[in-house]
């Protein structure tokens, strides 16, 4: 572990050589009834066919070209830790619930399901849940750690970077409401779709987790409530805080520290 922190280190200093291949493609979802739009980076030079994936989740208001296309670094990252990243698009405001109010919001089922047998089905990546990981900012974060705690049987690490992973102090925002209802008169459905009441889920090593969040960023207290929370039930996890907003300057830093994170899990 030493060493790959070491090499994270090191890649903040330079410039970045983009050598990866991406494809955008478009993935039917039956439970949508509706093909989504996906990025796929590949590694220009594959090692072998049998390459772990991490899939990289965009947040609010954001699409499948976010990470692609304001951090470009992740083809060069790609490249270099022989990971295959796929970037699905997860519609303005998913949250990537499967809605029960809207029938066009599935997203639980298009990624945690469709999307990852269309992956294993098209592309040279393994198809264990050892080698699936996912990750993702913001509402992506969330989606992240919510997929994961959910479908355990189909990813093993997960990561969240400023994620909000606490979503009942904002009942307001973000277009929630309108994919599982007012949260006055939805209390228990906002907490089973809440990642903070979750932990019931986990098992110690369960799933490989880590977690960072800027120190400016408004979800930084959940996020470290969350902590907390695992640290009291004895869930290993990562944790990291460190200077940042909620916004694309702190995300292209913390992307560094989530792909060694998910290098060092495959590699283990």
């Amino acid at each position: 572990m030493r060493k790959t922190w070491t090499l994270l280190f090191l890649l903040v200093g330079i410039q970045f050589a983009f050598a990866a291949k991406v494809d955008t493609v478009a993935v039917h979802s039956k439970a949508m009834g509706k093909d989504i739009k996906v990025v796929v980076i590949q590694p220009d030079q594959p090692i072998n066919k049998n390459l772990p994936t991490i899939y990289l989740l965009h947040g609010y208001s954001g699409n499948y070209a976010d990470w692609v296309t304001k951090v470009p670094a992740i083809k060069s990252l790609v490249d270099q830790y022989q990971i295959t990243v796929v970037c699905p698009d997860g519609g303005y405001s998913s949250w990537y619930w499967d809605s029960p109010l809207d029938k066009n919001f599935q997203y639980e089922t298009f990624v945690a399901k469709e999307l990852v047998s269309y992956v294993e089905g098209h592309y040279p990546v393994a198809k264990d849940r050892k080698q699936r990981g996912i990750t993702g900012l913001s509402m992506g974060g969330h989606g992240a750690l919510y997929l994961a705690i959910k479908h355990q049987d189909v990813f093993s690490a997960v990561g969240s970077t400023a994620g909000g992973v606490d979503i009942r102090p904002f009942p307001n925002n973000w277009d929630m409401a309108a994919k599982i209802g007012e949260y006055s008169e939805n209390k228990e459905r906002w907490e089973n779709h809440t990642i903070i009441e979750m932990t019931h889920l986990l098992k110690p090593n369960s799933l490989a987790i880590f977690l960072d969040c800027g120190v400016n960023d408004f979800f930084h207290d959940v996020n470290h409530k969350l902590h907390e929370k695992l640290t009291y039930l004895n869930i290993p996890h990562r944790y990291l805080s460190m200077p940042g907003a909620h916004n694309w300057d702190y995300w292209s830093t913390s992307i560094l520290y989530q792909m060694a994170f998910f290098k060092d899990y495959f590699t283990k």
